[in-house]
């Protein structure tokens, strides 16, 4: 999903590259949350990766089954590894279990690559979700993976959790000739919250708290024989030896951690001389928020453009005439010489999918996850719900229905797309027609999230099979009507805006002119700070005398 986007020795070059991807990762503690539930967020963002649900049913083995393992990024075959006699039914990053998984990259130091390993990070989490019951045991999946068949692919930062937890785990290898990784895997203290967002974000390890923590018995040796660490143990930092910070790494990536917790805790403001590289002081890796967060807040929180801090890209030139969030890659630009930064926000245009997974302890695990799943962008994705037990998803989502190079009208991505890039040309005026579908929408499926949980519920208790049908029947029902919605909201879009114009509109109709035809439209031109930069550019030639 991001491509190697933060390896220590490219991290430059990566961000003047056009392909560089990267994803964000939100945690709430059952604690943390306003409704008693565990919640991971993921934005998966690449260039080049198509917003798609996959799912990989429920299913029993023959003894001696081996399955195939190809690099999720790019598809290419890995080897095989033996399967095992049941997997579970997975949806996304969910499983029947409430278990969920997302990830980002961080990269770290590139000497540590293994091309020969079998295991990507990718794989892991799509392997893991169909054999493990809790994140603990996930954990222990993954990890006996890497070990057994070799980690594939650059560092990685890893969400895991159930109804119950949540962790991060960070994981790098060991180069070619040393078979595995070495790992790390903090819980998040259940009254907390956390982030990660391409960059290694675990400092010292509590080696002394069986409970909370896990890692590979060579995390500090295998540092020491590398040259990366001479210290005490309780000196060692994981992000320190495996993923040093640079300029990017803090202001691409650490930032948008910042971005998030700040809401939650006034006292990360502090840690602004430290995202500018004027200190090296890092910030926690976990906050106790100053409220319970709800699930709209943690939808809300994925679509931040760093709105209200001095990142915000609606304080520059940059915005356009109509205040565009969003900045083009390449990552960087040179004018006279020197390099400049383009802000990389939480909200993205490049992401492939959005999710929100809600996990919840009291309700059977057939009704209690939930992955709130969208496509595109995050400012302007709807967060639908998935159930994580449903059989089938829906035809707006389905594997196979379009791709990066097919449009489908039928495709949740390819609409999202078709709006979102509409409204990046006059983003002032369309977001404010945008926001208030997407509202209705996702307010109205919580609204009615009670009564399908209690219709479930009641089901289950009597045929849990029932329940499940009701469930894949009320998701993908829901999918596909926010999917006919949003392309309606396009054609509205396309209507009211034609040709840089606004039509004139009275309760939501467009005006007429009294004889059946459209009312003269609005010239709303443009903004003043807009005009004042083409006077200051072409003024004189401009003059009208």
């Amino acid at each position: 999903m991001k491509r190697k986007w933060m390896v220590l020795a490219a991290c430059a070059a990566l961000l003047t590259a056009t392909t560089s991807d990267a994803c964000t990762s939100f945690l709430v503690g059952k604690k943390a949350s306003a409704d008693g539930s565990v919640m991971i967020t993921y934005a998966a963002d690449s260039h080049n990766l198509y917003g798609e649900l996959y799912h990989w049913p429920a299913a029993k083995w023959p003894k001696g089954s081996m399955l195939e393992i190809r690099e999720w990024d790019s598809n290419k075959p890995l080897g095989k590894i033996p399967q095992v006699e049941e997997t579970y039914n997975v949806v996304g990053n969910m499983n029947e279990h409430q278990v969920a998984i997302t990830e980002s990259t961080f990269g770290g130091r590139p000497e540590l690559e293994d091309s020969t390993g079998i295991m990507d990070y990718g794989s892991l989490i799509y392997v893991a979700l169909q054999r493990a019951k809790s994140a603990r045991e996930a954990i222990h999946i993954m990890t006996s993976l890497v070990k057994e068949h070799g980690y594939y692919s650059s560092g990685e930062s890893f969400s895991i959790a159930d109804k119950n937890e949540a962790w991060i785990m960070e994981m790098i290898g060991k180069g070619v000739g040393n078979k595995g990784a070495v790992w790390v895997a903090i819980r998040i203290p259940d009254d907390c919250i956390s982030a990660h967002a391409n960059q290694s974000r675990i400092q010292q390890i509590p080696f002394d708290d069986k409970e909370n923590c896990m890692y590979s018995p060579d995390v500090v040796s295998f540092a020491r024989e590398k040259g990366y660490f001479n210290g005490k143990d309780k000196d060692f930092s994981f992000t320190k030896a495996y993923c040093p910070y640079d300029f990017s790494a803090l202001r691409g990536c650490e930032a948008r951690v910042w971005a998030f917790m700040r809401k939650y805790d006034k006292s990360l403001d502090a840690y602004l001389p430290f995202l500018k590289g004027e200190s090296d002081k890092p910030m926690p890796l976990y906050v106790k928020a100053d409220r319970k967060l709800t699930l709209q807040d943690v939808k809300n929180g994925m679509r931040d453009h760093y709105e209200g801090t001095e990142f915000c890209m609606m304080n520059d030139a940059g915005m356009g005439p109509y205040k565009v969030p969003y900045r083009w890659r390449p990552m960087t630009f040179k004018v006279d010489g020197q390099e400049y930064v383009n802000e990389r926000a939480i909200a993205t245009q490049q992401t492939g999918f959005v999710l929100c997974a809600q996990l919840r302890n009291w309700l059977p695990d057939a009704i209690g996850g939930v992955l709130w799943f969208g496509v595109d962008d995050a400012a302007t994705a709807v967060f639908t719900p998935m159930y994580g037990s449903i059989k089938e998803t829906p035809e707006c989502f389905r594997v196979g229905n379009g791709d990066m190079m097919t449009f489908s009208w039928t495709s949740a991505f390819w609409i999202h797309n078709w709006v979102a890039n509409m409204a990046y040309s006059k983003y002032s005026f369309m977001i404010e027609d945008i926001k208030p579908v997407q509202k209705e929408l996702e307010l109205g499926f919580e609204a009615m999230q009670p009564s399908i949980d209690k219709a479930a519920a009641d089901m289950y208790a009597k045929n849990p099979e029932e329940a499940v049908k009701f469930l894949t029947w009320y998701s993908t029902t829901e999918a596909n009507r926010s999917t006919a919605r949003w392309k309606q909201l396009g054609e509205y879009l396309v209507v009211k805006y034609i040709d840089g114009n606004v039509k004139k509109e009275v309760n939501g109709k467009f005006m007429q002119n009294g004889y059946g035809l459209s009312a003269s439209p609005n010239f709303p031109g443009y903004d003043e700070t807009y005009y004042r930069s083409i006077v200051n550019s072409a003024g004189e030639r401009l003059k009208v005398k």
